[in-house]
């Protein structure tokens, strides 16, 4: 892999092609992120809105990931513990609008949430394919890769749900996606953070951390 110049070195981003990569991934998520958003409060589907969230928050993210390429090895841990973070804030914030949604349950519209669920599915294909040869860089690269990779979890959940909502006639499917999703959130963020607070831990006991 390019930028691996050892067997425990990390590819950190320093790349053209990656960051062509990335440019293209950030303007899908951006687009992406305004049709989910749309759709979902039409909808009235929290699964929806909640993948919505994630598409902006990843099209934010990766262009935090783009700003830190070639910096200090604490300028790209800095920026992966904040991406960790907003990921945990996202997490906590799908799961209790879904703990709300819970005692105002309305029936979502499942043939809206299939339709733009699946585009969305096609376009975070589309991002996983780009992304895929670099999924194992640093905890900078490595979070865009699972951000990336979360969004294409998440949005076969949400076709999942409108295939509930469409069977039972009922918004739980809705819900329990979402659930799911602030799951698939929290887990990520503890992911990210941990290899971060791991790669400063390391950079620090050979005196490499630069400020």
């Amino acid at each position: 892999m390019a930028g691996c110049c050892g067997r425990d070195a990390k590819f950190d981003g320093v790349s053209d092609d990656y960051k062509r990569r990335l440019w293209i991934v950030i303007a899908l998520n951006a687009t992406m992120f305004v049709v989910e958003m749309t759709a979902g409060h039409y909808a009235k589907s929290q699964a929806l809105q909640a993948d919505a969230l994630d598409f902006l928050g990843d099209a934010l993210t990766y262009g935090i990931s783009l700003a830190v390429i070639g910096a200090s090895i604490r300028a790209r841990t800095n920026a992966a513990l904040a991406k960790g973070i907003s990921l945990l804030l996202m997490g906590l914030w799908v799961f209790g609008s879904t703990v709300y949604r819970v005692f105002y349950v309305g029936v979502p519209e499942a043939e809206i949430m299939g339709i733009v669920g699946f585009f969305a599915l096609l376009t975070n294909l589309a991002s996983v394919l780009l992304l895929v040869r670099y999924k194992d860089g640093d905890a900078n690269v490595r979070s865009v890769w699972l951000c990336s990779r979360n969004d294409a979890i998440g949005n076969v959940a949400v076709m999942f749900a409108a295939f509930g909502v469409w069977g039972t006639a009922s918004g739980w499917p809705d819900l329990i996606v979402a659930g799911i999703m602030a799951g698939l959130f929290l887990s990520s963020a503890f992911q990210i953070v941990r290899q971060a607070l791991a790669e400063r831990r390391e950079a620090a006991s050979h005196g490499h951390v630069e400020v």
